[in-house]
């Protein structure tokens, strides 16, 4: 059992990473626990669907910082064995394996899972997901032996593979449900422009298309479709819609609403927990509404509130929320979140694969899609900042309530 004054971390991703890097920059000398479920010290998880899978690279080139800075920081890892149990009310978490540690706050940075699919042969081998370096570890030989591919889900995980195996001359259909490719992220126009350009590239995207089963006896052979079309297959890459971590939060009393409830800076209703990144869901004042972000900069910033918060330096988290995909030699970045927009614009020539789409509500810059132009994308961070600025001002939470 470690110091009951201990920072104790769940997950050891990008959000762990920063939270552990903020308390030490911020002064803290609290010993530093970090558990992970995976065997790797923190590493970047976007280029697992991109460089990672598409050249031969190893793990370390992903380690967002080497053994070297953690132990210099007094940062302690314990890797390999997920957590089982949190007892709030003693101030402790038990692991799978039994070892227990006490904290004096914890941090939940448990990220998210791709939900489950409940189809015949899910389990088959020749399934495979993108969510760790050890699935594309595996993912990497199979691909090498694999002539047809199917990918469910058309998000920007199933693009850039399809974008990936594509290029490499395989064979690659995409199944996904909506009516349109990136319908959760992107307006109808930027959708219309991808599904061009992978169709052009003999991607085969069939939309409205729902898995009912993959088929084979001893690894996989072919899917079948809700339409009952059968697809030849090699190799079926599921990547759905993801999911909050949130099963042991909600076990151990905390508020859970697809992503572990929190405020403002980071805290959840219990005063010495908090959470961090993807698996949370927090209050935007500036987009009206609660939100649960799956994003780089997310992790980053919530995890620098959270720092400050615990450091006693509280201060509102409401981001202008940014994403980026790589497909092929075209790079989408996002700013904003297009929910609810009234009207979209094109602004350039989509022809010319660098364009951008601006998102209005109520006269307001909500969001921006941009293609292949940086420029427009960091413009569009600051306007957004700026013209939603009024909304956030109006319900500032004030320095009463964040320190309570």
């Amino acid at each position: 059992m470690t110091n009951r004054e201990s920072v104790v971390v769940i997950g050891a991703g990008q959000a762990a990473a920063q939270l552990a890097i903020s308390l030490r920059q911020g002064g803290s000398t609290a010993p530093l626990i970090v558990i992970g479920e995976e065997p790797y010290l923190p590493y970047q998880r976007p280029p697992l669907s991109k460089k990672f899978l598409s050249e031969p690279r190893t793990p370390d080139t992903l380690l967002l910082r080497p053994e070297a800075f953690w132990r210099d920081h007094e940062v302690s890892f314990h890797l390999g064995t997920p957590v089982g149990v949190v007892d709030p009310a003693r101030h402790r978490l038990t692991l799978t394996d039994g070892r227990e540690f006490a904290y004096g706050w914890l941090a939940f940075a448990t990220g998210t899972s791709a939900r489950a699919l409940r189809v015949p042969g899910i389990t088959l081998p020749g399934v495979y997901s993108v969510r760790t370096i050890d699935d594309v570890l595996g993912l990497r030989p199979a691909l090498d032996g694999a002539s047809r591919i199917v990918i469910v889900g058309a998000g920007y995980i199933g693009l850039e593979v399809a974008a990936a195996a594509g290029s490499q001359g395989r064979h690659v259909t995409v199944l996904e449900a909506e009516g349109r490719v990136l319908k959760r992220v992107t307006g109808a126009s930027v959708s219309a422009f991808f599904d061009r350009i992978h169709r052009g590239r003999g991607v085969d995207i069939r939309l409205g298309a729902r898995l009912a089963a993959i088929e084979g006896e001893k690894a996989v052979a072919a899917v079948r479709t809700a339409a009952n079309e059968r697809l030849p297959a090699d190799l079926v890459l599921i990547s759905v819609v993801a999911g909050a971590l949130e099963k042991i939060a909600a076990a151990a009393g905390l508020a859970c609403q697809d992503g572990i409830v929190v405020d403002a800076t980071a805290r959840t209703a219990h005063p010495d927990i908090y959470a961090v990144g993807d698996c949370t869901r927090f209050p935007s004042q500036r987009y009206g509404r609660a939100l649960r972000l799956e994003c780089v900069q997310n992790a980053i910033d919530q995890a620098k509130a959270a720092a400050a918060s615990i450091l006693k330096t509280p201060s509102v988290y409401d981001p202008v929320p940014w994403f980026w995909s790589d497909q092929y030699d075209l790079k989408l970045q996002i700013a904003g979140l297009n929910d609810g927009h009234a009207r979209a614009a094109v602004i350039g020539d989509p022809q010319s694969a660098r364009f951008s789409v601006e998102y209005q509500c109520d006269e307001r810059l909500i969001a921006v899609d941009a293609i292949n132009d940086a420029r427009a994308h960091m413009l569009a961070r600051r306007r957004i900042a700026e013209q939603t600025a009024e909304l956030s001002r109006s319900s500032k939470p004030t320095a009463e309530s964040l320190s309570r």
